[in-house]
């Protein structure tokens, strides 16, 4: 294989699928990009940690047609460090790879081409496309509230599905739940309901970041793959079910309490700063168009602030997680946050207004 590609074009491409690849591997050639010269004038990297592959296509000047894989953060590093600008020659035979731009000159190990492992996607039968725009809302609004529980495996994902017409996306770590409803794309009618892990979420979001047009999906019961322009992502889907989450959203919380959110969170996030590490409980009292924010910490003293709001119904005392709080706040686009209260140990729900596609729920706390 010989193929020669500019810097900014091979190390943008590198950064998209070397992001896959895990720092500790039991298998080698899982620590390897696949790199292929095509006669078509491109240069294919593919990586993959065999439940998440990211496949890409970039143009080159390919001399000699041919396949290998070589260490992919080291790779990249070396891509990374060398001058911008320059133009990377890739010449690869009888398992070194030599990497030349300008002065500098590397010769990596290599591992066959036919030892890389490929993600089989089976049939895909539901496709359809979404606005890049509409799944970067979907994953920033959702994945803060993704579990870390490996016990609870089917909460480290994001749930997506079809339901009343609309295609919703949800996440839930037990104390929080956050959902979005966005119109259901044409070929998504039944679709498999679906959880995206997490590591996939991630990727993909990083990916969104360079796609303006729209995201082809398709997907099967166990697989998902995103057409994102130049780079294709492939992952498992995890092998689960999801709890339903519609119990826990509350429909008769009567008392409404509306805030700015800015503010809100700011006021939050100043009295929170003496909370203990391992509760970090707030403490909001409710009175006629005013908010008191509390903390008090054994260790370090206590702390209030007021916030002017809007509230019409009888006071009421309640307390959150702060770091949940202000994660939802921070969704909060508008000028308003909706709080819907019920009393103290009921759940709470959180939203711009009735009509926004993001609403939250939020367990309180004992304080």
């Amino acid at each position: 294989m010989k193929a020669t590609i500019e810097r900014a074009t091979l190390l943008k491409s590198l950064g998209h699928v070397q992001s896959v690849v895990e720092r500790r591997n039991t298998i080698p050639i899982l620590s390897n990009v696949l790199m292929e010269a095509r006669d078509d004038g491109s240069l294919r990297l593919m990586a993959t940690d065999l439940d998440l592959q990211v496949d890409e296509s970039v143009p080159a000047q390919v001399a000699q047609a041919g396949a290998t894989t070589v260490p992919a953060h080291t790779f990249f590093d070396i891509v990374r460090k060398l001058p911008e600008g320059s133009q990377v020659e890739l010449t690869a035979a009888e398992g070194k790879m030599q990497v030349v731009a300008g002065r500098s000159r590397f010769n990596l190990s290599t591992l066959p081409r036919d030892d890389f492992p490929v993600i089989a996607e089976g049939e895909l039968p539901t496709r359809f496309e979404l606005p890049a725009a509409t799944l970067r809302q979907i994953i920033d609004k959702t994945r803060f509230a993704i579990s870390s529980e490996e016990t609870r495996y089917y909460l480290m994902g994001i749930f997506v599905h079809v339901a009343d017409d609309k295609l919703k996306a949800a996440a839930t770590d037990g104390h929080r739940l956050a959902r979005v409803t966005v119109d259901r794309p044409d070929g998504a009618e039944g679709m498999p309901d679906v959880i995206i892990p997490k590591k996939c979420v991630g990727e993909l979001r990083k990916l969104l970041d360079e796609v303006e047009g729209t995201v082809e999906v398709s997907l099967s019961a166990t697989k998902i793959r995103f057409g994102l322009g130049s780079a294709i992502l492939t992952s498992k889907l995890i092998d689960g079910t999801f709890p339903d989450y519609n119990r826990v959203i509350p429909t008769a919380n009567d008392k409404l309490l509306k805030l700015d959110p800015k503010s809100f969170s700011a006021g939050v996030d100043r009295v929170a700063t003496i909370a203990s590490e391992k509760t970090r409980a707030v403490k909001m009292a409710v009175d006629r168009d005013k908010v008191t924010l509390s903390v008090t910490s054994p260790e370090s003293g206590t702390a209030t602030e007021e916030l002017a709001a809007d509230y019409g119904s009888d006071n009421i005392e309640i307390g959150f997680n702060a770091r949940y709080l202000l994660d939802i706040l921070h969704e909060i686009e508008g000028d308003t946050v909706e709080v819907h209260l019920a009393d103290a140990a009921a759940p709470t729900l959180l939203r711009e207004n009735d009509n926004s596609p993001a609403l939250y729920v939020l367990m309180p706390m004992r304080v």
